[in-house]
């Protein structure tokens, strides 16, 4: 029996290096360990396009039966329509995926029935014990396993979000990545009268034209270009598994996280008056500023989409968003979803009827530095030199430090896996931002 590397069990997921830190001997050691720790019956699987999925997941599935649990597996899926899957049919979910991560890297993402998540708290931590401990109980029966096409229920239920005939002939500009959008988006498409322009759709998990990273800018250069080539109304771009899109509008330039979650709130509360939406601590202030001016609650809440789900679930918050593409909504099980996200989009510049840019602008009130990266030794040392040095702002402890003045504020918060602080500075104009931004990083890098 081979050991495991206990470090392929993160935060949120479970990811490593195949075959060297994930093989199809760990994978079937966490199929036992799924359905030991859930004591269910019955799971879902599905799997990215990723070369190393079939393998990994065959033997997960294996792994799974052995501890006498049955298996729908849904075999190609993007993981937000895995989440659905897990809701719809009320059951469990293991989806073979490493994301944005580059071709070698391979993994899972987990959740309950209803698409419940499993965070390390919740669960990721148990499944990791019982992995490498490799001692299973012994199952009464084995379990069977039936295959189950769910896109065009998936199709379906993203439709539900928007008003189809409402969407204008928009010509929309799509990287796929060579990632499981190739597959979503053409079925999704097929019901709406876009023209859709299509680059990278061919399912290749070896991402042979770039990483299926969008949140780094290099990787949607490319799509900028084609929207720009095209006379595109405005395009998007997935990562690996389909639960993130990134946006470029009209005239080419990037949309961030925030401005589609302002973008996609106000939509939602034009419609849902009232109700409560979810942002974390590093969205533009343009958000909150967003959600009352139209209506809303907004609800502040940790980087992650465990805390995120949870504080959904206690609050019953309709809509939640990250400044890193994961959008969620809670008649989606309250789960992330990267389709939806852009169904919605795609609906608001129809009824608008005006380009991406001009609906944009007026959230354009802010500078930010985006997510800036720096090795620290001693992390909590550096978070309380930092709190000193602002004694005099608006500081929270939510996640990591936020330190708001009246015209900046920026956020310092650790990595879970890697000894990094990561910073997030917004301020009124570019040229603050930048002396900000330059002086925050001189303490946060000084020894």
């Amino acid at each position: 029996m081979r050991d495991v590397d206990p470090g392929i069990f993160k935060a949120y997921d479970i990811r490593g290096i195949y075959p060297r830190q994930i093989d199809e001997e760990v994978a079937h050691r966490i199929g036992r360990a799924f359905v030991t720790f859930l004591e269910e019956k019955k799971i879902l699987v599905g799997r990215d396009v990723r070369i190393s999925s079939p393998p990994l997941s065959h033997a997960f599935i294996q792994g799974a039966v052995e501890q006498g649990a049955d298996v729908i597996d849904i075999g190609l899926c993007s993981t937000d329509m895995l989440y659905f899957a897990s809701g719809d049919l009320d059951l469990p979910g293991a989806m073979f995926t490493a994301s944005h991560n580059p071709a070698e890297y391979n993994g899972l993402k987990l959740c309950r029935r209803r698409a419940g998540p499993i965070s390390e708290d919740t669960g990721i931590a148990q499944i990791r014990d019982l992995v490498l401990a490799g001692d299973f109980p012994p199952s009464q029966r084995r379990g069977e396993v039936a295959e189950r096409d769910m896109l065009s229920r998936y199709i379906e239920h993203v439709l539900s979000f928007i008003d189809p005939s409402a969407i204008r002939p928009l010509r929309v500009v799509a990287d796929a990545g060579n990632g499981m959008a190739g597959l979503i988006l053409p079925a999704f498409f097929q019901h709406l009268p876009c023209e859709l322009v299509s680059h990278c759709f061919e399912l290749d998990g070896s991402f042979p034209h770039h990483q299926p990273s969008p949140i780094e800018p290099e990787n949607i250069e490319l799509l900028q270009h084609w929207v720009q080539e095209a006379g595109g109304d405005l395009g998007m771009a997935f990562d690996g598994d389909a639960d993130r899109v990134f946006l470029v509008d009209n005239r080419g330039e990037p949309v961030s996280g925030s401005l589609t979650t302002a973008l996609v709130a106000r939509r939602i509360l034009q419609t849902n008056p009232g109700e409560k939406i979810i942002y974390n601590c590093i969205n533009s202030w343009v958000v909150p500023e967003t959600i009352l001016a139209y209506g809303g609650i907004p609800i502040r809440e940790r980087v992650g989409h465990s805390f995120i789900k949870q504080t959904m679930a206690e609050t019953g918050a309709i809509f939640a968003g990250e400044h890193s593409g994961h959008y969620y909504f809670r008649d989606n099980y309250r789960a992330d979803s990267g389709i939806i996200a852009a169904a919605i989009v795609l609906e608001i510049v129809s009824l608008e009827d005006r380009p991406l840019s001009e609906i944009l602008r007026p959230f354009k009130k802010y500078h930010a530095s985006g997510e800036i990266n720096s090795k620290v030794e001693d992390i909590p040392s550096k978070l309380e030199e930092i709190a000193r040095l602002h004694a005099g702002a608006r500081i929270d402890r939510l996640d990591g430090i936020t330190v708001e003045y009246e015209d900046w504020w920026f956020n310092v918060r650790p990595s879970n896996t890697e000894p990094l602080l990561r910073l997030n500075l917004e301020a009124k104009t570019r040229e603050l931002m930048e002396r900000k931004r330059d002086e925050i990083l001189a303490v946060i890098r000084s020894s």
